[in-house]
């Protein structure tokens, strides 16, 4: 609390008026409160009350029985702390501030299903074992008009100079992310008609996730405040790219620093760590697949000779493989997790991928043959497929034992309760594809 204190202390002087308290909800979107700073202080010293089952809500924030904080706690609110690590002046709202926050109980319980939470579990074994992860996302995203919806220009045309810049909100990202602490890269125009990648550097720990999470919320807030849409969703046409999110990881050693995925006597410049890493990402795909992809959507993406990989594979420089290994320095050495849809939730997938690769580090596992020079992955039908299916993930998520100990029971009852529900939702639905073929001859 001293150190939250300090922070709106600096920040009145600043000639900050708000601050938001946001919580990243099971689908990585920020849900908020702003708070006039004169009160901030009572609010994070003893909690600020909001909702218990917003963390619970389903993609159209239905509230979704036996989701675990709905009914089963009354309907009642739970309390946000905020974190002082992730303060920061939000540079695209006049005079606002924002703080990330955990949640808990009036008993002090935190709420286990909460993403940021159950990163927070998987980074606590992480540190255990002497690591530290550090991990960066790839998000690719469509700019769209405001009103109606609509690319800004039709065509691929991917890295094209004059389209990198298309419109002057383009700029405006790549100038105010560094200033909230999002160390912009590289920015390039993508496959589609407007659509674009903007990468950042990686983070350390929680600020990984942290860092995506306020990347993809930022950048839809900067897009609005120029009329445009940004979306994250992972196909929306049939005939365009879909958009990812590669999410790479590596492990430093916690004491030195060292990237203990490198080693400079290997032929490929890999450590037996990074590769038994890569094993337990290879064992556990599946069952982890439902936050990589986690709506029917997603899976749309999931589609051969599209970069998007449609099997359990990993290769050396392989972009249609699950797992790619980019050659370079052993001291940058880390693995390309390809599957996660831009619509993703960061704190979940790399919670998924950290805690898949452990458990292959602690067991020892061996890593199979990667895919062969001449023959990439996605045409080599040795490998296992991927779930092709939402419903095809969810069962492999909960008949998987190792699932309840990488995410938590609390969060697996919670979390495929309200994907099955949405499931059931998007059954029901008659679509423009059934009114064309059935109306008029049927």
């Amino acid at each position: 609390m001293s150190d939250v204190k300090e922070i709106l202390e600096g920040w009145q002087k600043q000639g900050i008026a708000f601050v938001r308290f946001e919580l990243p909800d099971m689908h990585g979107i920020s849900r908020s409160k702003t708070i006039p700073i004169r009160h901030a202080d009572d609010y994070a010293e003893r909690g600020l009350n909001m909702y218990g089952g917003t963390s619970v809500l389903d993609t159209r924030s239905d509230v979704v029985g036996g989701t675990l904080y709905n009914e089963e706690r009354g309907y009642g609110d739970q309390l946000l702390f905020p974190d002082p690590d992730s303060a920061a002046i939000v540079p695209w709202v006049d005079a606002t501030a924002r703080f990330i926050c955990d949640a808990q109980w009036d008993d002090g319980t935190p709420l286990g299903a909460t993403p940021r939470h159950v990163f927070r579990r998987v980074l606590g074994r992480c540190r255990g074992m002497g690591f530290e992860p550090l991990m960066g996302s790839e998000f690719e995203f469509y700019l769209l008009t405001g009103d109606t919806h609509e690319p800004l220009y039709s065509g691929y045309h991917i890295f094209n100079t004059v389209r990198n810049d298309y419109v002057p909100t383009i700029r405006t990202i790549l100038e105010l992310m560094p200033k909230i602490g999002v160390d912009i890269i590289t920015s390039n125009c993508e496959y589609a008609g407007s659509q674009w990648e903007i990468n950042f550097a990686p983070g350390r720990g929680l600020a990984g996730p942290d860092l995506g999470f306020t990347f993809k919320n930022g950048v839809k807030e900067i897009a609005r405040n120029d009329g445009y849409l940004a979306t994250f969703m992972s196909k929306p046409w049939a005939d365009s790219a879909g958009s990812g999110c590669h999410t790479h990881m590596s492990l430093l050693d916690a004491g030195s620093g060292d990237n203990v995925f490198g080693d400079a006597d290997d032929p490929n410049g890999m450590s037996d760590t990074c590769r038994s890493f890569i094993a337990g990402l290879l064992r556990y795909a599946k069952a982890i697949d439902p936050v990589i992809s986690p709506t029917t959507n997603c899976l749309r993406r999931r589609r051969r000779h599209t970069f998007s990989p449609t099997n359990i594979s990993w290769g050396i420089e392989d972009r249609s493989a699950l797992i790619r290994v980019k050659n370079g320095s052993p001291a940058s050495k880390h693995v390309e997790y390809r599957a996660p849809s831009a619509l993703s939730n960061p704190y979940l997938v790399g919670a998924a991928v950290l805690a898949a690769g452990l458990r292959g580090i602690e067991e020892g596992l061996a890593v199979p043959e990667p895919s062969k020079l001449g023959l990439p992955a996605e045409d080599d039908d040795s490998f296992e497929k991927l779930p092709f299916t939402l419903e095809e993930s969810l069962d492999a998520m909960e008949s998987e034992p190792a699932t309840k100990d990488f995410f938590g029971e609390e969060f697996i009852e919670a979390y495929t309760t309200m994907r099955r529900y949405e499931l059931a939702r998007s059954g029901d639905w008659v679509t423009d594809w059934e009114r064309q073929e059935y109306l008029e001859l049927f």
